[in-house]
């Protein structure tokens, strides 16, 4: 039985209004669901922790659907399936298998390094410092203010701009561009036009601005790679492993720093103990990757040939998706308080920034950003509360980012 066949498949929220409860609603289902993505893109769903950890490290999965995806000639065929071609219609790090894949990240791995990463530290400060200037006088005499739109945003959209050297007129095309992919609210043909037509402009310019102003950054250098040896980055491999880098290096951070200051601000006896030195900033940055992860669910991955697990069989040729969200409340491996934020769990074993060759290279850049912004915002502002019910906070529409359209507070009790 392949999950194409008409079996029940539980149908995926495309709004992600509320991914810890589906998350809940998967696992009371099996180790492994049929799902439903949305437009009606048939997968499966790993619900636990080890099986998607096994699945994610297994040779037997790949990332390539021109080479093992049995629906790849099909997507055309389909309007309402056309948003799936930002995550796996494209050329690079995320949907190739192999070699590709192990030459395309060698060439982005080196500028994601530990120690140039560090180099970075003084520059993230200066931000953040600058930024946080920027909220006080905007949350002055008691206003609302957005901590997400003021610090949460900006802060990785600026470094990844100038780690690629995007010209300041393309800053705000980039990030409408990436919103617009991670949004899965709206699969309508439209809406993946209206995607593939950003990427088609916003990518372009930048390579064109960099080949005229070449400058340190890593698009002249992917350019100049390019130039020199075609045989190492085709046009089309260069102009998608930047929408996958400057994606992937600010979208997902922006979350991680909301969803870990909502995450404080709900719990204040955790927060009381970080600023006393009992749990480490680096906690949580875990536990918040781990509970509310950036990324809640991935697509594609596909079975290169039949799997196996848990008593299911994925024939070769289906999907899977990384249920990352799922994974981090599995309780056979966090126990059963898993759905619970606690700071002080330990839980730097989260899959959160994948695992294996696929693991996020830019991990080490989103930890400075994030302990660099979370211990200086709360520093400056000890006495800050969110401005809003708890259940007003809205999830941003996918149900592929985990994170609030805004986090808006109140600088002081």
């Amino acid at each position: 039985m392949t999950v194409t066949d008409r079996i029940d498949r539980f149908v995926i929220d495309p709004f992600g209004a509320d991914i810890p409860a589906e998350s809940a609603r998967l696992r009371a289902l099996g180790p492994i669901v049929p799902v439903d993505l949305p437009g009606g893109i048939p997968a499966w769903a790993p619900t636990d922790y080890d099986t998607l950890k096994n699945l994610i490290l297994d040779p037997r999965v790949s990332k390539d659907p021109r080479l093992h995806w049995r629906l790849w000639p099909e997507v055309g065929q389909h309007p309402s399936w056309g948003w799936v071609l930002g995550w796996v219609g494209v050329v690079n790090m995320l949907s190739t298998y192999g070699a590709d894949h192990a030459r395309l990240r060698k060439l982005v791995a080196p500028s994601f390094t530990r120690r140039r990463t560090e180099a970075m530290r003084v520059r993230v400060e200066a931000i953040t410092a600058e930024l946080l200037d920027a909220l006080e006088a905007a949350g002055a005499d008691g206003r609302v203010v957005d901590v997400k739109s003021a610090l949460a945003h900006p802060l990785p959209l600026r470094i990844i701009c100038e780690l690629f050297g995007v010209p300041d007129e393309l800053v705000d095309d980039t990030a409408r561009m990436v919103a617009a992919i991670m949004d899965t609210s709206d699969p309508s043909s439209e809406h993946a036009a209206s995607v593939q037509q950003q990427i088609g402009t916003v990518l372009p310019a930048l390579i064109a601005h960099r080949g005229e102003h070449p400058g340190d950054d890593l698009t002249t250098e992917l350019i100049r790679v390019r130039d020199e040896d075609g045989d190492r980055l085709s046009d089309e491999e260069l102009l998608y492993t930047l929408l996958l880098v400057i994606g992937a290096g600010f979208e997902t951070t922006v979350n991680l720093i909301g969803n870990a200051v909502v995450a404080l601000l709900r719990h204040p006896e955790q927060l009381a103990a970080v600023r006393a030195g009992k749990i480490s900033w680096d906690a949580v940055v875990d536990e918040t990757l781990r509970l509310h992860p950036s990324i809640a669910a991935l697509p594609l991955r596909f079975a290169v040939s039949d799997i196996e697990a848990d008593g299911v069989t994925i024939p070769a040729g289906d999907a899977i998706i990384t249920t990352y969200a799922a994974a981090g409340v599995d309780p056979a491996h966090y126990g059963p308080d898993a759905d619970l934020f606690d700071a002080a769990r330990g839980a730097d074993d989260h899959l959160s920034f994948g695992i294996g060759v696929h693991r996020c290279i830019g991990a080490p850049l989103a930890r400075v950003e994030a302990l660099t912004a979370l211990p200086a915002l709360f520093g400056r502002f000890p006495g800050m509360r969110l401005a809003v019910d708890e259940d007003e906070l809205r999830q941003v529409p996918s149900f592929i980012a985990f994170g609030w359209q805004e986090v808006p507070v109140r600088l002081r009790a």
